[in-house]
């Protein structure tokens, strides 16, 4: 299985202390014993480090720069990183048109348009209902590995 691993994800399984890491990390342990081949994209890059780097106050983290850098290398080392397409603009366009996609949405569909680009059906997150209008992938809860 081929799959996606979403920012909402990332966060809790680079986070120790939050009280949905272990059900994350058991996620992804149990996908790769499995033999799923696990991926990340630059848009799981680039939302993390806004969270991560994003006080407290204003719904983040608050970790430094530094900090958040050195787990982005872990995201790195641990899954592989979707390189994007050539025509990620176009294609997402197609997309958004075809699911009638608006406002905040607009930012799944392009996971979900990288996805199809390289083949990847399955994507494990924390907002499944956010998926659900693409039947071109299947999102997965951690809790249903």
């Amino acid at each position: 299985m081929r799959t996606l691993i979403d920012t909402n994800v990332v966060l809790r399984l680079l986070d120790p202390d939050h009280a949905l890491h272990m059900l994350v990390a058991n996620a992804t342990t149990t996908l790769q014993n499995r033999g799923a081949t696990l991926y990340v994209c630059a848009q799981v890059i680039i939302e993390y480090w806004a969270v991560a780097t994003r006080p407290r106050s204003a719904n983040g983290i608050g970790m430094s720069v530094t900090e958040t850098s050195a787990n982005v290398d872990v995201i790195l080392r641990s899954f592989v990183l979707l390189q994007e397409p050539h025509d990620v603009a176009l294609a997402w366009r197609k997309l958004a048109e075809s699911h009638g996609v608006s406002g905040k949405q607009v930012h799944d569909s392009r996971l979900v348009t990288v996805m199809l680009a390289h083949g990847v059906d399955h994507i494990l997150t924390l907002n499944v209902a956010d998926f659900m209008r693409y039947t071109e992938v299947t999102a997965v809860h951690p809790s249903e590995v």
